[in-house]
């Protein structure tokens, strides 16, 4: 839990640099593309956060990244920062709340929706539509399909979750019946 009440903090602090210098969607691509980088390679990602290995051979390895990939220096800054504070091991939560801030900012909202079967381009619209008025921001939708779902469908929006499965449905049904409702 406190390390991603670390993660977050961190996140909030490259985010509100960007607010200032008008830069946030560059810092987005960039600490993007050094996450992705770092979680693809395994070995690269313990050469840097590997406490058995000494501090001067991980900074060297994180400084042939940041060479590598030529960052803005407020980025080069940063990760630096990370790295001296020994928080270069948060580097993939940090961009995962950086995207979540990020997104905030520009007032989209990111939604999964899981179905049995594959949905019409026009279903999508209309459900895309209908979770914007919902939340009052511009929603990415990714749509997904389960091949266990008996029907229905099921949307994530952040914490809210929205299950119309029939699976819920019937097991909504069956409690009611237990408690001698009726239906």
């Amino acid at each position: 839990m406190k390390n991603l009440a670390i993660a977050r903090r961190y996140a909030k602090a490259l985010l509100l640099i960007g607010e200032d210098d008008g830069q946030a969607e560059v810092y987005r691509e960039e600490l993007d593309s050094i996450s992705g980088l770092v979680a693809r390679e395994a070995e690269l990602e313990q050469a840097i956060c590997n406490p058995l290995y000494d501090i001067s051979s991980r900074k060297k390895v994180l400084q042939a990244i940041i060479d590598r990939l030529n960052p803005s220096v407020t980025m080069k800054n940063y990760l630096l920062l990370l790295f001296e504070k020994g928080r270069i091991g948060f580097l993939r939560t940090i961009n995962e709340f950086y995207h979540k801030f990020a997104d905030e900012l520009k007032g989209i909202a990111r939604a999964t929706l899981i179905s049995a079967t594959e949905l019409t381009s026009e279903a999508v619209d209309k459900i895309t539509s209908a979770l914007s008025k919902k939340t009052g921001k511009d929603v990415i939708l990714e749509v997904k399909q389960d091949a266990e779902f008996i029907g229905g469908i099921v949307t994530r929006i952040g914490d809210l979750v929205l299950d119309g499965s029939v699976k819920t449905q019937l097991l909504n049904m069956r409690e009611s019946l237990k408690k001698g409702e009726g239906v």
